[in-house]
């Protein structure tokens, strides 16, 4: 018997299929197919019933229930999705088989359970399933020898977590260096080996088993919650990552300014010192997109004003003029907020009679104490709570702030008698700052649709990235130990959604006194992360401006690099809200046959078409980097590596950046803010090379600002694609969409072609030949034009490209 799950196959079947089975064990009493809504199957077990829904491309929720046991909504499915994808339901003798595209459950009659194959491949199985007592429910699965387990949320732990076993219970970890089992955001989710991704949809405290309590066995335990877990398979990682967001929600598109230079401490104490630390990025040629206040624009001092929420008067005596006259100069201004109002602010008894706090168990508005004073926390679950805080937002948006900054969202300090609208503080515990967020990106986009929401956080759940959640690693120990996690911690992150996920650059914590080369280090990464924000304790200055002569000079080239690479950046966040491919990727995506690769946690692919190895220690001058195969070239000098490691030079001023052969690199010239990009001037650095005879890329366009400008055909591609034959080199440029405000009409386009050996025989663009120039003068006064530089082994071209295809052809001598 095979049933097709759909609206027709529904009326010639009639409503139910029943299939009664002889107990033993926990065994399958009957099931249905709810055909009308979700192409869901549910079946009747001995002590309850089980549901299978198909939630996006081969991914299935399956929901357990017991009478009496309390269920929460699902927070990691993005809502207002379309009716799951076709399902294909088949029976076998003991079993059956329920398909959604390439992910198979096969339910086993009794004793009941289910495992999951990828065509006839196993994945994973349950072992005894779900379980559920008094104090603790969970699911157990059996895991395959030599499977390999990342994910978990932040750890600092090593890329593999099989055989930990790790809190789920976001908690900050101050100071941390290069181990942490338990930090600000832990997901109860993990990639496996065998591209499958499996999530717990729980936001109970509990505990993810990978094997270290039995060796084979990966078992989740929660104190409450729901009782429901969400498989999804792929053919590939980066298509796994993508069926998964399918699931979970796309992280949207952020502001262009994003991901520009930030000036951030602990704290800016004033308007005056605001202005002087802008005007000092100005005065050092230093680009800059935002400033971050921290909790000092609503108080004096640290402890008793958080919950003011409110401009402190005396220190920002004319904040709206301030951040208006930032703006003018291009610099978006972000405030930090936290979910603790202390009794003794000002907004206290607001909150209170606004019933905007959490409970006691009396009823009334829960206080205690933590490092800021005696607290409530606002209740983010209830109307009013979302409703008070909302008000404090949107009068703050009015007055001219461009993003948040959501601050000790774990909620830093949470006591378990906490009530909160839909439960205790354990149940829900890991959606706090997820619930935050969505309130944040909800009640702005609705009121204000035309823009792109900035919300940085420190904690969330699994899907928390659709509500346009930017996290940051914590407070991390200003050393060594606290540089050398942070591109584990990204990459662990990235591949579950967290795509933007980031450090305070030259650390936050401690730290006796000024370390030049961790902090040089330490922003040279930065370029290749996804948000550019140092950010530090103020005994030592965390702006590159504030330091020594040499100390600015490389870092100022460095940020300056940040927004020459704003072409290619801007396309890794674009592609990142169509697939959910992080903008940090790692190597095991490049050669997914070499599983040694999802052991590297220093190395990793910064887009497509860049590999960086971040220097992490003192007094290194070469740098042993993994390699995934293929051809790479040192971005900063062309050298070539070739095999599955190189061993890269470095000094002060550089550290290992490779390009991939075949690549096309994208370039703007010196700007001083966002604001100014245009890329009516644009530089295509192309790496030749025989291993890569024909390859393509693109960059996406739009105004950076406009909502959604995708989908409203606000937008432009520009794709680029390179042949090699025995001739010489063939590039064809084309563009689509359908335009954005300030679109250049044409385009200035300098081509320099890489590890190229001769001066070209003919060269032609649209088929009318180019002048050969004879020095780099004439060629840089050149409207139009072609120059080998013969040392360097470069062909550089020059043309001006409208709107319409375009090829260039070189011919070898």
């Amino acid at each position: 018997m095979t049933a097709i799950f759909s609206h027709q196959r529904f009326l010639a079947l009639a409503a139910t299929l029943c299939l009664f089975i002889q107990a033993h064990a926990q065994e399958l009493r009957s099931y249905q197919g709810h055909f009308e809504s979700d192409n869901a199957l549910t079946i009747q077990i001995t002590d309850g019933e089980v549901t299978l829904t198909p939630v996006g491309p081969s991914a299935l929720e399956i929901h357990y229930r017991r009478d009496g046991l309390k269920q929460l909504p699902s927070f990691a499915i993005a809502s207002g999705k379309k009716s799951g994808p076709e399902a294909i339901l088949s029976e076998d003798e003991g079993k059956f088989s329920y398909r959604v595209g390439s992910l198979n459950a096969v339910i086993h009659k009794s004793p009941f359970h289910i495992e999951y194959l990828r065509g006839q491949e196993r994945l994973l199985s349950e072992e005894s399933g779900f379980f559920a007592s008094d104090t603790l429910r969970g699911f157990r699965f059996a895991l395959a020898p030599g499977e390999k387990l990342l994910g978990g949320g932040e750890r600092v732990l090593g890329m593999d977590r099989r055989g930990q076993r790790l809190p789920l219970y976001n908690r900050a970890h101050y100071g941390y260096t290069t181990e942490s089992p338990q930090m600000y955001f832990s997901l109860p989710a993990v990639v496996s080996s065998n591209k499958y991704l499996l999530l717990f949809d729980n936001t109970a405290t509990g505990t993810l088993d990978l094997g270290a309590s039995e060796q084979d066995i990966l078992q989740f335990e929660a104190v409450a919650g729901r009782t429901a877990y969400i498989v999804v398979a792929g053919e590939t990682y980066p298509q796994l990552v993508e069926n998964y967001v399918n699931v979970t929600g796309r992280q949207p598109l952020p502001p262009r300014w994003a991901l520009g230079n930030f000036a951030s401490r602990f704290g800016y104490h004033s308007e005056e010192e605001v202005r002087a630390t802008v005007d000092k990025f100005t005065e050092e040629d230093f680009p800059l997109d935002a400033v971050v206040l921290d909790l000092y624009w609503f108080g004096a001092d640290i402890k008793g004003h958080m919950g003011n929420l409110a401009w402190d008067k005396k220190a920002f005596p004319a904040p709206e003029k301030m951040m208006a006259e930032l703006n003018e100069r291009g610099i978006n201004t972000i405030l930090v907020t936290e979910p603790f109002v202390l009794s003794t602010s000002a907004r206290w008894q607001e909150a209170v009679a606004g019933n905007a706090l959490a409970k006691n168990l009396a009823g009334g508005p829960k206080r205690f104490d933590f490092y800021f004073g005696n607290t409530g926390l606002i209740d983010v679950f209830s109307k009013d709570g979302r409703d008070w805080f909302w008000n404090i937002y949107d009068g703050l948006l009015d007055q001219g702030v461009s993003g948040w900054w959501g601050d000790l969202g774990e909620p830093e300090v949470h006591p378990a008698d906490t009530v909160h609208a839909i439960g205790m503080a354990d149940e829900i515990h890991n959606a706090f700052g997820h619930t935050w967020a969505q309130l944040l990106y909800e009640r702005q986009t609705a009121k204000y649709p035309e823009r792109r929401p900035f919300i940085m956080m420190r904690a969330g759940f699994a899907g928390s990235q659709r509500y346009g959640m930017i996290p940051w690693t914590g407070d991390v120990a200003r050393e060594w130990g606290g540089l050398q996690p942070q591109v584990e911690l990204a990459l662990g992150m990235g591949l579950l959604g967290f795509g933007y996920t980031h450090s305070d650059l030259g650390g936050f914590a401690g730290g006796d006194k000024f370390d030049r080369e961790l902090y040089i280090r330490w922003l040279q990464y930065g370029v290749f992360q996804p948000v550019y924000r140092p950010h530090a304790q103020e005994h030592i200055a965390s702006e590159p401006v504030f330091h020594d002569r040499r100390t600015r000079n490389i870092l100022r080239e460095y940020v300056k690099l940040r927004y020459r690479l704003l072409p290619y950046n801007y396309t890794l966040a674009f592609e990142n809200s169509q697939t959910g491919l992080p903008l940090m990727r790692p190597l095991f995506f490049e050669n997914e046959s070499d599983l040694s690769l999802l052991d590297v946690k220093h190395t990793y692919l910064w887009g497509n078409d860049f590999l960086v190895a971040p220097v992490v220690e003192a007094g290194v001058d070469t740098v042993a980097v993994k390699l995934p195969g293929g051809t790479w070239f040192d971005y900063w000098n062309d050298t070539r590596y070739t095999g599955d490691q190189a061993l890269v030079p470095v000094d002060l001023e550089t550290i290992p950046v490779l390009v991939r052969a075949g690549a096309f690199i994208p370039t703007i010239g010196d700007i001083n803010t966002s604001r100014d990009y245009t890329s009516k001037t644009l530089t295509l650095d192309y790496y030749a090379h025989k291993s890569a005879p024909a390859s393509s890329s693109y960059i996406y366009e739009d105004d950076g600002k406009t909502a959604n400008a995708f989908a409203l055909g606000k937008y432009e591609k520009l794709h680029f694609s390179a042949h090699r034959n025995t001739r010489g080199l063939s590039f064809s440029f084309k563009r689509e969409g359908g335009g954005y405000a300030g679109m250049p009409e044409s385009r200035t386009i300098t081509l320099k072609i890489h590890n190229w050996q001769a001066v070209p025989a003919t060269l032609e663009v649209g088929g009318e030949a180019l002048p050969r120039l004879l020095s780099e003068k004439a060629f840089n006064q050149a409207e139009r034009g072609a120059w080998y530089h013969k040392r360097a082994q470069q062909l550089l071209v020059k043309f001006d490209w409208h709107r319409a295809p375009l090829t260039l052809t070189v011919k070898n001598p």
